[in-house]
């Protein structure tokens, strides 16, 4: 019998290599898409065709009522959310509508219409923030330091919330940095990858960055998404840290980046102080030790030296289609 999975968030990177995974899979995918003036499909052309979109919004229960009644799935995968740090000082009461409540709103349209569907809650490792131990694990107490590191806290509690209040197969990955070509060009690893390609093409001549020194642990979002769908296959619902217990600096990712073009970072990055964060987060460093013992996954599919040389490539041949 064919699996059934709804997806928010399809046309972002994670939704959009889910779907991938899925479609492989044999599952029928059915995508929630939100009315926007231009549709915003770049990541999901490819598939767009195997996708059965329903209309809806996170902010709206009962579109999501409907959504659910239309695809009647198996899986829910909550991906949708305003997901930029940086755009959540500005935008601080839309982060919690879109980031928070609509995540009460997805459990509770799942709770009233399928309640024996397996859900998956994207949580981050901005929930940490300013981490109180290192490595952080699932039991780590969380601190985060925007308005978007509280919503997705808010999201994560829920989730436990409707896990032990109703019953319900409820999951959440805590996923940390995870990049591709598939990244949005306001996250400063794709920022950088995409300057690298214009500076290389002489279409641009410097890039200004913000903290240089801060620490994440990167890692390839396509391995990533195989996670999620791992943790809907367990008989049990738990919570997983995502991670490569890695770290690198962005200073790192910039050298990686322009070697591999030839280019030295140090000629063409300027640190900007308009680009540091309101509170900064300086070192964020998962252990994925449950999510290998208990999924069997592992995290070192992909390198970081892989991953940036993939972003680079991507975004070579997507500077050079644009300059030609």
């Amino acid at each position: 019998m064919t699996k059934r999975a709804l997806i928010t968030g399809i046309t972002g990177q994670d939704g959009s290599y889910l779907a991938d995974l899925l479609l492989e899979k044999g599952y029928k995918v059915f995508g929630l898409r939100r009315r926007t003036s231009i549709p915003i499909m770049e990541n999901i052309q490819h598939i767009e065709k195997e996708i059965e979109f329903i209309d809806g919004d996170l902010q709206d229960l009962s579109s999501l009522i409907h959504a659910v009644k239309i695809s009647d799935p198996d899986e829910v995968y909550n991906l949708a959310a305003q997901s930029f740090v940086g755009t959540s000082w500005g935008q601080p009461i839309l982060t919690g509508q879109a980031t928070a409540l609509s995540v009460t709103n997805m459990l509770e349209a799942v709770r009233i219409v399928k309640p024996d569907a397996k859900y998956y809650q994207a949580s981050s490792s901005e929930m940490f923030g300013k981490v109180v131990e290192t490595p952080q694990t699932e039991t780590t107490p969380f601190y985060p330091r925007s308005p978007y590191g509280v919503a997705k806290v808010y999201g994560h509690w829920m989730t436990v919330n409707y896990r032990e209040s109703y019953n319900m197969f409820a999951c959440s990955g805590i996923l940390f940095n995870h990049e591709s070509p598939r990244r949005g060009i306001e996250f400063v690893t794709r920022k950088i990858t995409d300057a690298v390609a214009r500076i290389k093409q002489g279409l641009q001549s410097e890039l200004r960055l913000g903290n240089l020194d801060a620490l994440r642990d990167w890692g390839y979002a396509k391995d990533y998404v195989e996670c999620m769908w791992l943790m809907l296959q367990q008989e049990q619902p738990d919570d997983y840290v995502i991670a490569t217990g890695k770290t690198h600096s962005v200073r790192d990712f910039c050298e990686i980046a322009f070697g591999h073009v030839g280019l030295n970072y140090k000629d063409y990055v300027i640190t900007d102080p308009k680009f540091f964060r309101a509170a900064e987060v300086d070192l964020l460093l998962g252990d994925p030790a449950k999510a290998i013992n208990k999924l069997g996954w592992s995290p070192q599919k992909t390198t970081f030296e892989q991953l940036v040389y993939l972003m680079v490539d991507s975004d070579m041949e997507k500077v050079k289609r644009i300059s030609n």
